[in-house]
């Protein structure tokens, strides 16, 4: 494996990274409350929208804009020996959080759902397109004292006209992500250390044949010790990679489940990962408790998201 290789420091928790076809990276900063652009060659920071709140996931839809899974600011973050932590709500958090659409060009941003029937989406975490045009979404949902969540993952059109909840329960559901052929849907849960999948017969169903399994799904891989997961991305060869907290990293395990290897990147806050330059072969990973998007040369080709700008 290559040298991991800092591209831009000061960034406010940075997650969800889109490597675009311009050569940039967008990702939004949660802390910031924004969705901003890092030019790879200056290492400079621009802000493309300001979304309030905190956007937590991005991703590209079928129109060129941005999607956003933002958790409504439901962190209130805390220095800790020189590193961010995200700590328990403040007083200012509205009890939901929402998914946005951020026009790239104007940076107008529009809130599409902020519920599902009946139901607030607490905190909206991260985000993948399919080639249908539809989005999977989790949610995350919230610690709050003596009280946790139990959340799941959705799927919803991009046009504002459809929201379902497809699979519940979960436990803290964090980083999904779809399979090069979209036959599979995986998401990785936070507290639990566990990544999860479903086999996905066709747009927005799922379904496993695992009775134990939160909502019949199959385990990928499950990490021993003070392990927790973020989000993930799935690359050419199907090996889903998963942003790995506590153990600073990224883990990747190959599709069948039976081959497991760490990168560690030094950030005990490592949170995502998206592929990007020629051939893909560039991972950008978010190290948000040290603020910066770093980069390193990947093993296997990155693979190519059902649409990009």
């Amino acid at each position: 494996m290559a040298e991991l290789r800092e591209i831009v420091s000061g960034l406010q928790f940075p997650e969800g990274p889109i490597a675009m076809d311009d050569g940039s990276v967008v990702l939004v900063e949660i802390k910031r409350g924004t969705l901003s652009r890092v030019d790879v060659e200056k290492g400079t920071i621009d802000v493309v929208a300001e979304c309030g709140g905190g956007p937590n996931g991005a991703a590209i839809g079928p129109d060129g804009a941005a999607y956003i899974c933002n958790n409504g600011g439901c962190f209130e973050f805390m220095e800790v020996m020189g590193l961010t932590f995200p700590g328990p709500p403040p007083a200012t958090y509205p009890g939901h959080g929402s998914i946005q659409r951020v026009d790239l060009g104007s940076g107008e941003v529009t809130t599409l759902y902020e519920e599902c029937d009946g139901h607030p989406l607490r905190a909206p975490n991260d985000i993948v397109f399919d080639s249908a045009g539809g989005f999977w979404f989790t949610d995350h949902g919230v610690r709050q004292g003596r009280a946790s969540d139990i959340s799941g993952i959705y799927y919803a059109q991009p046009d504002g006209s459809s929201i379902n909840e497809v699979i519940f329960p979960s436990d803290a559901p964090n980083g999904i992500g779809l399979s090069p052929a979209q036959d599979r849907v995986y998401v990785a849960e936070t507290h639990t250390g566990r990544a999860w999948a479903w086999n996905v017969p066709s747009p927005g169903v799922a379904e496993g044949p695992n009775p134990l399994g939160p909502a019949g799904a199959e385990l990928l891989v499950g990490l021993p010790g003070f392990q927790l997961f973020d989000s993930l991305g799935v690359d050419g060869d199907g090996w889903v990679n998963i942003a790995t907290l506590a153990n600073g990293g990224i883990t990747s395990v190959s599709p069948d489940g039976t081959t497991v290897e760490h990168l560690p990147t030094g950030d005990p806050l490592t949170t995502n990962i998206c592929f990007g330059g020629p051939d893909l072969r560039t991972a950008y990973i978010t190290c948000s408790g040290t603020g910066r998007l770093m980069a390193i040369d990947w093993p296997r080709p990155g693979l190519q998201l059902a649409f990009h700008a």
